[in-house]
């Protein structure tokens, strides 16, 4: 009897993206090209990082002749993280990107970001994680706050919703219609708040305790 195998889930993979700061001003372009390129944006943020911040972030080049001018430089002034999201994020960004030295890139991947955007070997204009393990730790750094784990998609994503979402959220569909109220998005978000089936229950028939 032969088995059937379950189709192979697919996870989208996230990665640190970093507009240096002698580009911001290109963020809009380059954002445009990020999303032609397939790529969401998780998150943004727009921060000065002083030199012992950069210190810290790029520790594993300490020790290189030119560690002390990339945290110079890395620290001039504001620059632009993001974090993109799509299938394979890592190896698709890097590949955007081209080699590190705009100088090679220029030559050898004219179209790549780094050859449009880039100036020499240190201001290669833009940054993106190595591996997965990378990707993980300046995720951390740039947002602490943020969960690592890859989204599920696919029959995954499909199981977790038919289980969790999609009974409750018919139903406050259904009602919506019924209702047909002006603002339908605050009706709805109040009917999902009074009917989560997650809520906790208070227990209003507590027997009272004996003196």
């Amino acid at each position: 009897m032969e088995m059937s195998m379950p189709p192979p889930q697919i996870y989208v993979e996230k990665t640190l993206a970093i507009i240096k700061p002698d580009i911001v001003d290109k963020e809009e372009e380059i954002q445009d090209i990020i999303f032609r390129s397939g790529f969401t944006i998780v998150q943004r943020r727009k921060l000065h990082l002083s030199p012992e911040h950069c210190s810290n972030f790029y520790v594993e080049q300490y020790g290189k002749m030119f560690f002390p001018n990339l945290t110079a430089y890395m620290s001039s002034g504001p620059l632009v993280v993001m974090i993109l999201a799509r299938h394979k994020a890592i190896s698709y960004w890097k590949e955007l990107l081209g080699p590190s030295n705009t100088l090679v890139a220029k030559e050898t991947h004219p179209d790549s970001l780094r050859a449009i955007y880039g100036t020499d070997d240190l201001r290669n204009a833009l940054h993106g994680s190595n591996d997965f393990a990378a990707a993980e730790r300046e995720i951390r750094f740039m947002f602490p706050e943020v969960i690592i784990e890859p989204i599920p998609v696919g029959q995954a994503a499909k199981d977790y919703l038919n289980l969790y979402v999609t009974p409750t959220l018919l139903e406050g569909l259904t009602a919506l219609c019924k209702e047909k109220p002006a603002d339908p998005f605050n009706w709805l978000a109040d009917w999902l708040l009074k009917n989560n089936p997650n809520k906790p229950k208070l227990c209003h028939n507590l027997s009272a305790e004996e003196p």
